[in-house]
């Protein structure tokens, strides 16, 4: 005969091994060999459940947020650091750097436009040093030059630089040298034809994987890219020329930090939680220095524009301030896809709300989720 307790036991439920059933509800049940998929549920160790008001126990503990066996719910992108995040800041510093040179040659600003030329031309040469590098070999390059795609900011990138440097190279010796004036300028308007897009692409490239804090700032990710690079080449152009030619060179940087600071905001607040990623950890960390130097940069921009050592540790400042916001967006980019929850909630929360389960950060583990410039050139 079973015993009393026995009986007790088997009428709450408490019978099944490893599982808490009572009269209030299920708790602590796990899948078969413990596989958890997304969210699981229980009290916290050592502590009892929450209350509610009242003193009332909430039949749906809090949820905490993991994934299938510790395992991401998409693919991390095979990149890395320094080179992407270099390839980023490089792209940006040289197309914002050919319009400024195509400016200073309009005005007869001759310092500013030779550094402004040979900064956009080098950091081209080493923005394109860093995408092969992290590509492995350089024939893989090669491959992506195959083809041209519309649909893939890989390819319309891979031939904005194989297009954008020759030219920029051209400009820049003409500045320097002197000689041939009319093919230094015709290849001064064809660089600064192409700056915009070199700037702005590497923004559609990241927002074009399943990476939830990249592929939903697809709004404002062109707009803080563009932004970070004028403040780059205007933070060049105080740091390279002469106090009386450096007018354009500090508009355009007041004008990009204004523009990244405002779209980087815009973007943290309409991303909601997916947004914390930009605050929090390494890439915050990044984030939050880059926006320090930018607005000591704006600072000493504007008090110090009569001196010529303060115009130069200002441009220093806005060149580092930029690098180190293309090196926040990246590393909380990696956060927010090591994370599981910041693609599992906005999918509920979209579903909660009577629309598609399917958009930004809903992408699941495929390999086409988040092709890499190293997948796409063996393509």
């Amino acid at each position: 005969m079973p015993t009393d307790d026995a009986v007790e036991r088997e009428r709450q439920g408490a019978g099944t091994p490893g599982t808490d059933v009572t009269k209030d509800g299920l708790r602590g049940v796990r899948p078969d060999r413990e596989a958890v998929t997304g969210v699981t549920t229980g009290r916290p160790r050592g502590g009892r459940g929450r209350r509610r008001r009242g003193g009332e126990t909430p039949q749906v503990p809090d949820a905490t947020f993991t994934s299938y066996y510790a395992e991401p719910v998409i693919n991390k992108p095979v990149w890395e650091a320094p080179d992407i995040p270099g390839y980023l800041f490089l792209g940006g510093l040289a197309g914002a750097a050919s319009l400024l040179g195509a400016g200073a040659q309009r005005t007869g600003r001759r310092r500013l436009e030779r550094s402004s030329k040979v900064g956009a031309v080098a950091a081209g040469f080493l923005s394109l040093v860093g995408l092969v590098h992290d590509l492995g070999r350089p024939q893989r390059f090669l491959n992506m030059l195959r083809v041209f795609k519309v649909t893939s900011p890989m390819s319309v990138g891979s031939w904005l630089l194989a297009g954008y440097i020759p030219v920029a190279g051209a400009a820049a010796a003409s500045a320097v040298t002197g000689r041939a004036p009319r093919a230094g300028a015709a290849a001064t308007v064809a660089a600064a034809t192409l700056g915009p897009a070199v700037a702005s692409y590497t923004a559609a490239l990241i927002s074009d994987t399943a990476v939830p804090a990249w592929h939903d700032g697809y709004r404002e990710m062109p707009f803080v890219f563009v932004g970070s690079g004028a403040t780059a080449a205007g933070g060049l152009g105080l740091l390279t020329a002469p106090v009386a030619e450096t007018g354009p060179a500090r508009a355009l940087a007041l004008a990009g930090t204004a523009l990244e600071l405002a779209t980087f905001e815009r973007m943290e607040r309409r991303l909601g939680m997916v947004g914390e990623v930009y605050s929090q950890g390494r890439g915050g960390a990044y984030v939050r220095a880059g926006t320090l130097l930018s607005v000591a940069g704006v600072v000493g921009a504007v008090l110090g524009r009569r001196s010529r050592v303060a115009s130069a540790v200002c441009g220093a400042a806005m060149l580092a301030a930029s690098a180190a916001t293309r090196w926040g967006v990246f590393h909380a980019g990696m956060q927010s896809a090591d994370d599981p929850k910041y693609t599992v909630v906005p999918q509920r929360q979209r579903l909660e709300q009577g629309e598609p389960a399917t958009g930004t950060s809903t992408t699941t583990r495929t390999p086409a989720a988040t092709t890499a410039p190293s997948e796409a050139a063996e393509a």
